[in-house]
Formats: C-alpha cells, structure tokens, sequence
C-alpha cells in the first residue's frame, strides 16, 4: 500500500493488513506493482532494474540476483535487451521491463495500474500479451484498464467502478451479455457504436476456452 486506506479492511491470503502491529515492508514486499509510467531507474541497465529489488529487499547475492533477474526477463521475452538502458528501449520494451521487475519478487498478487494507458496503440498488444501469459500460468492480476478485449480475455472476475462506487461485479459473460447497472448497459452501447459487436467475439472467446 503507497497510500494507507481512509477506511474499510484489506486482505491478503487471510490476513488483515490493516491490523495493528502489522509490518508493512514485509506487506510490500509479498504485492507486485506495475505503474501506468515506467518508473525504471534511467542510470540502470534493464537486469539491474530488475536484480535491484531482490538485493535489497530480499537480501540475495549479486550473482544470484542477476540470475533471477535474467529468468524474469526472459518471462517477458526482454533477455536480450538485459544490457540496455531504459532510454535505448521503446515504451512497450520499458513496461515489460517493469512487468519483470515484479515478477522477479515472486509475490502473491501484482498490482497492474493502466498498464498500457501511456503506450502508442501499436505497442499495446506486446505488453497485453505478456499479461496473457502470465495469467494463464496462474498468477494473481489485479488491473484496472479500459482494455475490453483484454480484460473480457483473462479476467476470472470484472468490476466496474463509478465515482468510488462498485456498479457491477461479475464474470466477463455476466458482464458483457447480462449487466444489471443502467450505467454499464450504456457504456457497453457506446463500445458497440465505436467497435461493433462484442457478443461473438465473447461468444467465440468462450467456445475456444471451453475445448
């Protein structure tokens, strides 16, 4: 947590974070972050961006961490720019690089904060698939994105949010075929105006998840 919460309890794998006593840097160090803006560090070469957190967090070896560090990387499909710097990579390559950075902590659950929100349209599939796969090898994502596509992809549940309050909450079918709120109806009308129909690409989605 960056910010402590004005109210309300939160959990993680059982435990209340919010109760007293509670260490907070041993918190942190179990939640991956990915930010809307790089956040590398320029004066680092990508794997030491990445190798960075397990030495000082986790304490590990320098030849240890860079070993992880590599393995990160390579999740990603960015081990051959290991050697480069944030400035020698596009956009798409920093945020994986970032992406990495996480994954390389091995948390319980990562925080993805409009990932592709400060990327150019033709960099924003590489990184979305990056996500994909590291969902279909089962770690937890929480990601807040105006991605549809994606999210109606990978999410296992989908929560839509206005002025601070929960409007809906429910599966990708429930919410794109059968939403309750008049607000989410409405939006779903506005993306079919701007992109077609949605209902046989979800349709399709489900029938290749279903084989």
């Amino acid at each position: 947590m960056l910010s402590p919460p004005d109210k309300g309890e939160v959990y993680l794998r059982g435990q209340n974070l919010m109760a007293s006593g509670i260490n907070l840097n041993t918190i942190r160090a179990r939640i991956g972050m990915v930010f809307q803006h790089f956040n590398l560090f320029a004066h680092l070469k990508a794997i030491d961006n990445v190798s960075i957190g397990l030495r000082r967090v986790k304490g590990l070896l320098k030849e240890e961490a860079r070993a992880k560090a590599l393995e990160a990387l390579q999740q990603v499909k960015m081990e051959q720019w290991a050697d480069h710097y944030p400035a020698e990579l596009s956009g798409g390559q920093q945020q994986r690089v970032g992406i990495a950075c996480a994954l390389a902590m091995e948390p319980d659950v990562i925080l993805f904060d409009e990932p592709t929100s400060a990327l150019d349209p033709e960099l924003i599939g590489e990184v979305l698939q990056v996500m994909l796969d590291i969902a279909k090898a089962g770690t937890t994502m929480i990601v807040v994105t105006h991605e549809m596509g994606f999210a109606r992809a990978v999410a296992s549940e989908m929560i839509f949010l206005g002025d601070g309050v929960i409007l809906e909450r429910g599966t990708p079918k429930h919410f794109f075929t059968s939403p309750k709120s008049d607000r989410v109806k409405k939006f779903l009308k506005q993306l079919q105006i701007l992109y077609g129909s949605h209902e046989g690409l979800l349709k399709q989605s489900y029938e290749e998840e279903s084989k």
